[in-house]
């Protein structure tokens, strides 16, 4: 009896914290003082994602430092294995353990032999968190092999808070900036080798990585880049031309409220060497409206509806394009606006235009110097 309520008390905590209006980093951080309450582990990470690519686009983390996440986001992009995140998310049930996935031989796992065992690790549990068919966040709990493994009444628990925590990292998109930074005039450029190493990068591409290190004062690369970078390979590994894949990208909100697109393409040239570059600039509305309006709950046929408003269609002109009636394209517009919180389309525009650029032209504003007055 002790223990069910303790673990529904736990439940209920994580619930109240996931609707609690906190930020991305606090949320998780005060989720996993929780989870910890009931789960036993000696390490893990918390990753949030670009719901579009499944790239992390940064992640909290206790016993697993940045220069430890390399092998393991080479194994989720690059190898084949067992309880992939990618498998996670295409499967009706968000958790598994790695003795499940495996059918209790945990040793069939490149990532237990590579990776786990070397490190005194044997036992994993992996979940991720979907909401509306999109997934916003991914974590892994870790435990050192001489120790029991997780018990189905562990990963019932982790099941269970799982939803909420899609939902409080959905919403936590949608938070106001939580701190002012200078302004950036276009895009940064970092130069990277297949090791990682840094070569060169601009002054730009100094800042937005400071500001898109998920609230990290460690001196690593974010893991949006790490992301991006090895997303590339695993392109290049895949097809004789990277190309062939496209570009591989991915977008993410800054601590400051800045939205950025992180690109990385291989370098041709001779002298370059084969390094890859990694383009990191403020997103366009193009850019983050399928985000914004993911993260406002919209279904799909409401994502088209609006994608369509945001390029200016009429109702007419939607009605033809989906094939549905004026008064369904009407119905569609009311669910919108009441989800996203506005009353009308131009306040929808002006609203998504906000989500780009507002936390920029704040910035702006707070760096402007002191003027005298006239």
């Amino acid at each position: 009896m002790a223990a069910n309520w303790k673990t529904e008390h736990a439940e209920q905590e994580v619930i109240r914290l996931c609707h609690a209006g906190l930020d991305s980093w606090s949320l998780r951080r005060a989720a996993f003082a929780q989870i910890e309450r009931i789960i036993p582990y000696e390490a893990y990470w918390c990753a949030t994602t670009d719901p579009a690519t499944l790239l992390f686009t940064g992640a909290v983390e206790n016993g697993c430092t940045p220069d430890t996440w390399q092998p393991y986001i080479d194994n989720e992009l690059m190898q084949d294995d067992f309880n992939k995140f990618t498998v996670l998310a295409r499967t009706r049930y968000p958790v598994s353990t790695l003795k499940t996935a495996t059918r209790g031989d945990i040793t069939c796992s490149r990532r237990y032999r590579e990776i786990l065992e070397p490190d005194g690790l044997g036992h994993e549990m992996r979940a991720v968190f979907r909401s509306g068919g999109a997934v916003w966040g991914a974590m892994c709990l870790h435990r050192l092999r001489r120790f029991e493994d997780y018990t189905p009444e562990h990963v019932a628990f982790l099941a269970a808070i799982a939803p909420y925590l899609a939902e409080g990292l959905r919403t936590a998109l949608l938070l106001e900036t939580i701190e002012t930074t200078p302004t950036i005039d276009g895009p940064g450029l970092l130069l990277i080798t297949d090791n990682m190493t840094v070569v060169g990068l601009t002054p730009g591409a100094r800042l937005l990585m400071d500001e898109a290190c998920d609230w990290s004062e460690r001196d690593a690369l974010p893991m949006a880049v790490t992301a991006v970078v090895t997303k590339l390979h695993a392109l290049e590994a895949a097809t004789k031309h990277a190309t062939a894949g496209g570009v591989p990208y991915v977008r993410l909100r800054t601590r400051a409220g800045r939205w950025l697109v992180l690109h990385a393409s291989r370098l041709s040239s001779p002298s370059s060497g084969g390094q890859v570059a990694v383009i990191i600039e403020p997103a366009t509305p193009t850019d983050v409206a399928p985000f914004v309006l993911q993260a406002y709950g919209l279904t799909a046929r409401e994502q088209e509806v609006a994608g369509l408003v945001l390029k200016g269609k009429s109702t007419d002109e939607i009605s033809v394009l989906l094939t549905i009636s004026a008064l369904t394209v009407q119905q569609h517009l009311k669910s919108i606006f009441d989800k996203v919180g506005v009353r009308s389309r131009r306040d929808l525009v002006a609203h998504i235009f906000a989500q780009s650029y507002l936390p920029s032209l704040m910035a702006s504003f707070n760096h402007a110097p002191n003027l005298p007055p006239e």
